[in-house]
C-alpha cells in the first residue's frame, strides 16, 4: 500500500507541454524528493536510460505485472503501455513526483490518496506545442502529427475533477517558461 504521510505531486500534460522538464527542475528544487520511474513498453529514445528514465519492458512483462496488481495506474498511449509500480511509492523520501499523462493522473486521483495534488500543464499555445513536437520528432513527421492531434484531445481532459474531492487539477499555462523565469529571478 502507499505511504499515507508522503506528499504526492502529479504533473500531467499533453506530449510536449513540458512535464518532464518541469519535473526535473522540481527535483532539483525540492529536497528529499524523487521521481517515480514509470514502466513502458515503448522503445527508448536516444539518451534515455533504463531504470532512470523508464523501466523499458516487454508487453508480456507489462501484462504480467498488471495481472499481479503491481501497478498503481496504467494507461495506453500511442500503441504503448505505461504504468507506475506500487513499489515506487514506498521509497523512504517524503516527496514523490509523478510525470504521467492525463489518464495516469485520472487513475491516481480516483484512488483518493491523502496529500496528493495534481497539476495539468498547458503549452503557451498550440503553435508552440506544434513547434516542440516537430522538433522532438524531426525524423518522423507522422509521429509528430499524431502527437499534435492527440494533444488537442488531451487538453480537453485538463478540467476533469476528482469525484471525491470535487476539485480540478491546478492548471499551469506555459509552465516551462514560467519556471525558467522564476528560477532566473531567484538567482539574481
Amino acid at each position: 500500500m502507499v505511504n499515507q504521510n508522503k506528499l504526492i505531486i502529479i504533473i500531467s500534460s499533453p506530449s510536449g507541454a513540458g512535464k518532464t522538464t518541469v519535473t526535473k527542475q522540481l527535483l532539483k528544487k525540492i529536497p528529499r524528493s524523487y521521481l517515480a520511474v514509470s514502466c513502458t513498453t515503448r522503445k527508448p529514445r536516444e539518451g534515455e536510460i533504463n531504470s532512470k528514465d523508464y523501466f523499458f519492458i516487454t508487453k508480456e512483462k507489462f501484462f504480467k505485472l498488471k495481472k499481479e496488481s503491481k501497478f498503481l495506474e496504467t494507461a495506453k498511449i500511442f500503441d504503448n503501455y505505461y504504468g507506475t509500480l506500487l513499489k515506487e511509492f514506498n521509497k523512504k523520501k517524503p516527496f514523490l513526483l509523478l510525470d504521467v499523462d492525463w489518464q495516469g493522473a485520472r487513475n491516481i486521483r480516483k484512488k483518493s490518496l491523502p496529500n496528493c495534488y495534481s497539476f495539468f500543464l498547458l503549452p503557451p499555445s498550440l503553435v508552440e506545442l506544434k513547434r516542440r513536437l516537430l522538433k522532438r520528432h524531426w525524423n518522423d513527421t507522422s509521429t509528430a502529427i499524431k502527437r499534435i492531434s492527440s494533444a488537442k484531445k488531451d487538453i480537453k481532459h485538463c478540467l476533469e475533477n476528482d469525484k471525491n474531492k470535487k476539485e480540478v487539477p491546478l492548471l499551469v499555462i506555459g509552465a516551462v517558461d514560467k519556471f525558467n523565469s522564476c528560477t532566473s529571478e531567484e538567482l539574481k
